[in-house]
């Protein structure tokens, strides 16, 4: 898996990232996690599987690992698999996020698994429990799911202090999530700290049934933004755990190349020009293997207009999504 510069950050990631989202906590909305995961989801039983994964995406080449605070215990489970695998430094670059609390205290029924909080004292705070875990491996730190209704991205305090991580070590980006993506991502690119913008990445949701962040996307890696993107699967309605319709489309187009669901709609997002690395959210060695391989699936004009069907009105996908359940 060859290595590139993000955007015109330093760091150095690889098409193919491994996000933490569903490794790091026992519940999330991925759909099919019963069947993947199993009954046992106890701390360590959780501990045991994300190591698991990371030595297969670590095997598999994967040098761009995505954590967050409100991941549960994923910066945890990642620095301790960082401090067992005694890696050099520089093998791999970690990013991770801060702005929403995790609630959900290790239950899958808790009323609620996250709470967003934006303030400056929430970024001091959870920067220095994300140092306590992760260390100086910690090279990319990320808003959380920045929105315009949020105020983040006008708050001068919050910015100020981002520009200053930036000066002094890290790499500073923002997430985004939503229906209005693009709208975010611009205004971004607008935010000014004494004339100079404090942002370097962007992470977006792209995937094949919500296609609407891509104009922007496209604007932001123009100006040298390192661009991540996640939820290329679309928490799993893209893979066999999805609608038979898409999934059957899906399969279509990948028995010409003998290429799995979420192969096809991985390569499609790491077809977009703008991409700088692709999350895999995968929960198993066999999911991260599958994933993994989407890097050498060239998809032809005839597969990109036959995978053009899939696409939703963006406030259509992003009611379903609001709609699937944390399991």
């Amino acid at each position: 898996m060859q290595t590139r510069r993000l955007g015109a950050t330093a760091l150095t990631v690889t098409p193919i990232g491994l996000g933490l989202a569903a490794l790091g906590r026992p519940a999330y909305i991925d759909l099919g996690r019963a069947d993947d995961l199993g009954d046992d989801r106890t701390v360590r039983a959780m501990r045991r599987r994300c190591h698991r994964v990371l030595d297969a995406a670590f095997e598999a080449g994967i040098r761009y690992l995505d954590a967050a605070r409100s991941y549960g215990r994923a910066e945890e489970f990642l620095g301790s698999w960082l401090g067992a695998r005694g890696l050099p430094e520089g093998a791999i670059t970690v990013g991770s996020k801060w702005g929403y609390v995790y609630t959900g205290e290790w239950r899958l029924d808790a009323p609620v698994h996250e709470v967003k909080e934006h303030s400056l004292a929430t970024l001091r705070r959870q920067l220095e429990e994300s140092g306590s875990l992760l260390g100086d491996r910690l090279a990319l730190y990320q808003i959380h799911s920045a929105t315009l209704e949020s105020g983040v991205l006008e708050d001068g305090e919050v910015l100020a202090e981002l520009d200053r991580l930036r000066h002094e070590s890290l790499v500073i980006g923002l997430t985004v999530s939503g229906p209005r993506q693009g709208d975010v991502i611009r205004r971004a690119m607008d935010a000014e700290v004494d004339g100079v913008n404090p942002f370097q990445t962007v992470q977006a949701t792209w995937n094949l049934l919500e296609r609407s962040a891509g104009p922007a996307l496209a604007e932001a890696h123009d100006a040298g933004w390192g661009v991540i993107v996640k939820e290329a699967l679309a928490n799993g309605r893209l893979t066999s755990h999805g609608a038979a319709t898409d999934r059957q489309l899906l399969e279509r187009v990948g028995a010409a190349h003998g290429a799995t669901a979420d192969q096809v709609a991985l390569a499609a997002a790491l077809a977009e020009p703008w991409a700088s690395v692709v999350l895999s959210g995968a929960v198993s060695v066999d999911q991260l293997r599958s994933n993994a391989g989407a890097v050498s699936l060239g998809l032809t004009e005839d597969d990109r207009r036959e995978l053009a069907k899939l696409v939703n009105p963006a406030e259509e996908y992003w009611r379903a999504r609001a709609a699937l359940p944390w399991g």
